[in-house]
């Protein structure tokens, strides 16, 4: 349809623009995160990339939104990029802002083949610990009780949660970081599940295209086998016909 076409010539135009957008984003909420010690001037600078990449991906998904056929169906598929943009404008869950960048990736994610799935699954679970270190970290450090008080102390408890393993030894104590806590058990283990049985995959499929290879040398081994008896029985007659 020529809507549809017009939907997927914008989206191939916009997406490397988007994602630079999204990894300047994220740039400057690990630099806010990990240096709070940064001046007044640099808090805004960060603020207005936030709000401007935030406001960027509102009008694409307004102008993906106007150019498809079936907009409904757009809706009811896109509830990840609806949720990620309406619900950091309420403040309680403003952490959720660091998932714009993965608007991005998941577009890109379901237009790949499995190989090329395989490394942005792994790629986005990657970003997913990392961001949600930070964003832990931003929660907690200055919450009463917290035990979560550097990178370090976040990405520990990240990588406890998201493997189901948990010690305990770090949490979070405030509504931000349990939110954030429930989005990593649910996600967590689905995104580790699929990539570790990707490489599963991968790994059979590399055998059997082995097996089947050396199945192919065999085969041609015999034929070429054949041939030269083939071939050493002609010249053997032909050597009987001129004895003869």
């Amino acid at each position: 349809m020529p809507d549809d076409d017009r939907l997927n010539r914008w989206e191939r135009r916009t997406g490397a623009a988007l994602t630079v957008l999204g990894a300047l984003f994220l740039a400057a909420y690990a630099v806010r995160v990990l240096r709070p010690g940064l001046s007044s001037t640099g808090h805004t600078v960060i603020a207005v990339i936030e709000y401007v990449t935030w406001g960027a991906l509102a009008v694409d998904l307004a102008v993906r939104l106007r150019l498809t056929s079936d907009r409904r169906r757009f809706l009811r598929t896109h509830v990840f990029d609806l949720v990620v943009l309406a619900l950091p404008m309420i403040r309680p869950l403003r952490v959720l802002r660091v998932l714009s960048l993965l608007i991005v990736v998941h577009r890109r994610v379901t237009r790949a083949s499995r190989l090329r799935l395989s490394v942005y699954v792994g790629g986005t679970t990657a970003l997913i610990i990392f961001v949600a270190s930070l964003a832990v970290l931003d929660a907690e450090r200055r919450a009463p009780g917290s035990n979560i008080h550097t990178y370090l102390d976040a990405l520990w408890w990240t990588m406890t949660t998201v493997s189901t393993v948990g010690y305990g030894d770090h949490f979070p104590v405030t509504v931000e970081g349990r939110f954030l806590a429930m989005g990593l058990m649910v996600g967590g283990i689905g995104l580790l599940g699929f990539v570790t049985g990707s490489l599963a995959s991968w790994f059979i499929d590399q055998f059997s295209e082995l097996q089947e290879s050396e199945e192919e040398t065999r085969e041609d081994v015999a034929d070429l086998v054949a041939e030269v008896r083939a071939l050493r029985a002609e010249i053997a007659s032909l050597r009987a016909e001129r004895a003869a």
